[in-house]
C-alpha cells in the first residue's frame, strides 16, 4: 500500500466506554499482533453525542454519491467484492460457531430498551438528528483518500449510511462493524437495509464482528440482512462489557483486520519461496497437477463473465490443494516438489495469481487413461459448480492428451467412450452431467458403507492402504479426495465394491455414473487395443446378484412401488445393460477375443 488509510472511528453512544478506551485496548492489540500502535495522525474520531439531539437551524441529510450499479456493472462489482471478501475471511480464518450460553438468551429479551437500541432508533427516526450527525462526521473527513471506517454500536448504523454519500474522491479500503444492532427488529433499520441489497461500489469489503453474548448483537450477525458481508463471531467470557468497543477491539481478530487494512502483510517473505527441492511426486499429486492443468487448459476456452466465475473457482480450489499437498508433505516429513512449489500463492491477496502447472508427462498411458475419464466427467472445482459446454471440454481435452503426449485424438476418443457408456446404460442422446455428478456423493457413501473394502479390491490391500491414507490426509469431499475416490473405483472390482453399490444408502443415479465410467474404460481399453480388465465383469456379476437377492428379499413383503424397491429395480436395469453390451462385445470372459487376448 503506497500511502496508508485514515481510520475513521465512529463510537456508539451510552455503551459503558470510556472516551479514550478503544485507542488504548486497539492499540495494545495491534502491538501484540506485531503492528505499530494506533497512531494519533491517522485516525479521525468525531463527536456527535450533543448533535443527535441538539441542533441549531435546519440541516438536510447529504446527498447519495455512489449510485447503485445497473445489471451486468452489479454483477461485476459484487463479485470482485466477494473475491476482496474471501481474501479477508482466509487472512482471518473462518469462524467456528459455539453454541450460545443461556445467559445471553435471558439478557436480549430485555435489550430492547438498552440505551444503545434507542440511540440507533432515534437516528433513523429523527431527520435532523440523522442530518447533524452525518454532516459533523463528513465535516471531520480528508477530502480525498483512501479510508477505514470502523463502527461501533450506533456508529456502526451511521457507518452504514455513510457509506454512500462519502465523497468520490474518497475510497473505503474496508469496513468493520462491531457489537452491531442492524439486525435487530428494534432498530427498525428497514430503509436502510434496502437501501443496501448490494456492495456499494466505493467498498472494498465490510466484515462485521459479533458477540453472541452482547444483548445489542445477540443470536445473529448482519449476513442475515446483508448475505454479501462477512460475519465473525467474537466470543468472549460473561462479563458487563461485553458490548463495549473496548471489548472488541481487543479481538486478536479484529485487530488483525484493523492492522492488515492500515498497513498491510506483516510477511515480507514472498509466498512462492517453499523450500521445495526437485523431488518427485506421488501418484496422488500427479493427479492433483493433471486435474488444475486441465482446469487451467478450459479456462482458457472461457469468454467473459463464464471465464471470470471460473477462474475466481479455480483460485480457491488450487490454494486449498496446494496447500493440502504441502501440508500432508510436513506432516510426513517428506520433501517438497518444486513442481507443487511453484504453485503456491497468497490466497489472502486478491490480486495474486494462480499459475498453471507446467504441462508434462505426469501420469503412464494406463493411470491416464482413468484419471482422464474421471476429469472428463466429474466435478474437478469442487465445492464449486460452474457449467461449460461439451465444445470446451473437448478441446481443453484434446490439448491436455496432446501435452501427454498420447495424442490430441485421445482426448476425443475419452469423451465418445463417455458419451457411448451413458446411451448404453441410459438410452439417452448423451451425457446427463447431472446424474454423472451423482459420483461425487455416491462415491463417499461407497467407501462409507464397505469400510474400505471397495479400495482393497481395486488396488489390493496395499494400495487400498496408500488411497486410505490419501483420504484420511485429504478427506473424501473437495478436489483432491473426490478425484482420488473417483479413480480408485473406476478400477475397483469384487466383492467389496458390489456390497456398496448394492447398499441401498447408494442412489441408483451414483451406481449409474460409476458403472458408466467404468464402462467408459472398457470401451477406451477396446477401442485402444490395451488388454481389459477382468474385474469390471465380475464387479457387474456380483453387483448383479447382490441387488437380485436384495429386490427378492424385499419384494414378497414391501409395497410394490415401494421407494427401495424402484431404486433396486433401477440398477437392476443398469447392471444388465452394461453386462449386455459386454457380451455383444465379445468381453464376457471366455469368449474368443477374450481367449485372443490372453493368448497375446
Amino acid at each position: 500500500m503506497s500511502a496508508r488509510p485514515v481510520l475513521l472511528f465512529l463510537h456508539g453512544v451510552g455503551t459503558g466506554d470510556v472516551e479514550d478506551d478503544w485507542q488504548v485496548a486497539l492499540s495494545g492489540a495491534l502491538v501484540r499482533l506485531g503492528y505499530p500502535a494506533l497512531d494519533p495522525d491517522r485516525w479521525i474520531a468525531p463527536k456527535y453525542a450533543y448533535a443527535l439531539h441538539n441542533g441549531d437551524g435546519k440541516y438536510h441529510v447529504p446527498p447519495v454519491t455512489v449510485k447503485q450499479p445497473g445489471k451486468d456493472e452489479a454483477r461485476t462489482n459484487r463479485r470482485d467484492f466477494e473475491r476482496r471478501t474471501s481474501a479477508m475471511e482466509y487472512r482471518l480464518g473462518q469462524h467456528e460457531d459455539t453454541s450460545l450460553r443461556p445467559v445471553a438468551n435471558m439478557i436480549v429479551d430485555i435489550a430492547f430498551e438498552t440505551p444503545p437500541f434507542k440511540q440507533a432508533h432515534n437516528y433513523l427516526n429523527d431527520e435532523q438528528a440523522r442530518a447533524r450527525v452525518l454532516n459533523r462526521v463528513l465535516d471531520s473527513l480528508p477530502p480525498a483518500g483512501e479510508l477505514l471506517i470502523v463502527g461501533h454500536s450506533l456508529g456502526s448504523v451511521i457507518a452504514a449510511d455513510l457509506v454512500r454519500r462519502l465523497p468520490v474522491s474518497l475510497t473505503v479500503v474496508g469496513m468493520i462493524t462491531i457489537g452491531s444492532p442492524l439486525a435487530s427488529g428494534s432498530v427498525r433499520a428497514t430503509d436502510l437495509r434496502e437501501t443496501m441489497q448490494e456492495p456499494p461500489t466505493n467498498l472494498g469489503w465490510w466484515i462485521n464482528f459479533w458477540n453472541g453474548l452482547d444483548p445489542v448483537a445477540a443470536h445473529r450477525g448482519l449476513s442475515s440482512v446483508m448475505p454479501w458481508l462477512l460475519d465473525l463471531r467474537v466470543t468472549t467470557s460473561p462479563s458487563p462489557r461485553v458490548h463495549t468497543a473496548a471489548e472488541y477491539l481487543s479481538d486478536p481478530r479484529v485487530a488483525e483486520a484493523i492492522g492488515y487494512a492500515m498497513h498491510g502483510s506483516l510477511s515480507t517473505e514472498l509466498v512462492q519461496t517453499v523450500n521445495a527441492v526437485d523431488a518427485p511426486l506421488d501418484a496422488d499429486e500427479r493427479v492433483v497437477l493433471l486435474a488444475l492443468r486441465y482446469a487451467h487448459l478450459v479456462s482458457t476456452q472461457l469468454k467473459d463473465d463464464l471465464q471470470d466465475r471460473f477462474l475466481g473457482a479455480l483460485r480457491v480450489v488450487q490454494s486449498t490443494a496446494v496447500e493440502a499437498m504441502l501440508q500432508r508433505r510436513n506432516s510426513e516429513g517428506r520433501a517438497r516438489p518444486e513442481l507443487i512449489g511453484r504453485l503456491r500463492f497468497d490466497l489472502a491477496d486478491p490480486g495474486a495469481t494462480a499459475m498453471p502447472p507446467e504441462p508434462g508427462m505426469y501420469l503412464s498411458k494406463e493411470d491416464a487413461l482413468v484419471q482422464l475419464i474421471v476429469l472428463a466427467s466429474d466435478n474437478f472445482l469442487r465445492p464449486f459448480d460452474v457449467g461449460f459446454g461439451e465444445v470446451v471440454k473437448r478441446q481443453a481435452m484434446r490439448d491436455l492428451t496432446a501435452e501427454l503426449g498420447l495424442g490430441s485424438v485421445l482426448g476425443g476418443d475419452v469423451l465418445d467412450a463417455l458419451d457411448q457408456a451413458e446411451k448404453v446404460l441410459s438410452g439417452s442422446k448423451g451425457p446427463n452431467w447431472i446424474r454423472i455428478g451423482a459420483l461425487g456423493v455416491g462415491a463417499v457413501a461407497i467407501v462409507v458403507a464397505t469400510g474400505g473394502l471397495a479400495l482393497a479390491a481395486g488396488a489390493g490391500l496395499a494400495g487400498a492402504a496408500a488411497v486410505t491414507s490419501a483420504l484420511a490426509a485429504f478427506g473424501p469431499g473437495g478436489m483432491i479426495g473426490g478425484l482420488i475416490t473417483a479413480g480408485s473405483l473406476v478400477t475397483a472390482g469384487g466383492g467389496g465394491i458390489a456390497f456398496g453399490l448394492a447398499s441401498s444408502s447408494t442412489s441408483s443415479e451414483a451406481v449409474e455414473s460409476i458403472v458408466m465410467r467404468q464402462l467408459a474404460a472398457v470401451i477406451l481399453r477396446q477401442k485402444l487395443d490395451l488388454d481389459q480388465d477382468l474385474a469390471v465383469w465380475q464387479l457387474l456379476v456380483e453387483t448383479e446378484r447382490q441387488v437380485r437377492r436384495s429386490h427378492e428379499r424385499l419384494d414378497e413383503y414391501s409395497d410394490p412401488k415401494s421407494p427401495v424397491l424402484v431404486e433396486l429395480r433401477k440398477k437392476i436395469l443398469i447392471v444388465e445393460r452394461a453386462l449386455n453390451f459386454m457380451r455383444e462385445q465379445g468381453l464376457e470372459p471366455g469368449s474368443p477375443s477374450q481367449a485372443r487376448a490372453a493368448a497375446r
